[in-house]
C-alpha cells in the first residue's frame, strides 16, 4: 500500500509539473502567435496561387485593362510583360517541383 501512495503521489506531482511547463509555454510564445498566423494566412495564398496560376495572370490582365497605373504607358509596356512573363515561368517551375 505504502509503493501506491508513493506512485500516487508522484502522478499528481507530475501532472502539476506538465500543467506548469504547459502554462509557461503558452506564455513565452503568445507574442508569436500574431506573426505565426500571417505567415499561416501567406502559405495560404501561396498554395493557392500555386493550384491555380492562371488566376494570377488573369488578376495581372485585370489590373492592366481596369486600373491603367500610370506607370504602364507604351512604352513600358513590354518591361511589365517580360517580368510577367519570367514570373509566369517562375511559378510553373514551382508548380513542376
Amino acid at each position: 500500500m505504502n509503493e501506491l501512495t508513493r506512485l500516487a503521489a508522484r502522478r499528481e506531482q507530475l501532472i502539476a509539473q506538465a500543467a506548469a511547463q504547459r502554462m509557461a509555454l503558452a506564455q513565452s510564445i503568445e507574442p508569436w502567435r500574431a506573426p505565426l498566423a500571417l505567415a499561416d494566412q501567406g502559405l495560404v495564398v501561396v498554395r493557392l496561387i500555386k493550384s491555380h496560376p492562371a488566376w494570377l495572370a488573369g488578376a495581372a490582365a485585370l489590373f492592366l485593362a481596369v486600373l491603367r497605373p500610370a506607370g504602364l504607358r507604351s512604352g513600358r509596356i513590354g518591361k511589365w510583360l517580360r517580368r510577367g512573363w519570367v514570373t509566369w515561368q517562375i511559378v510553373q517551375n514551382l508548380s513542376r517541383k
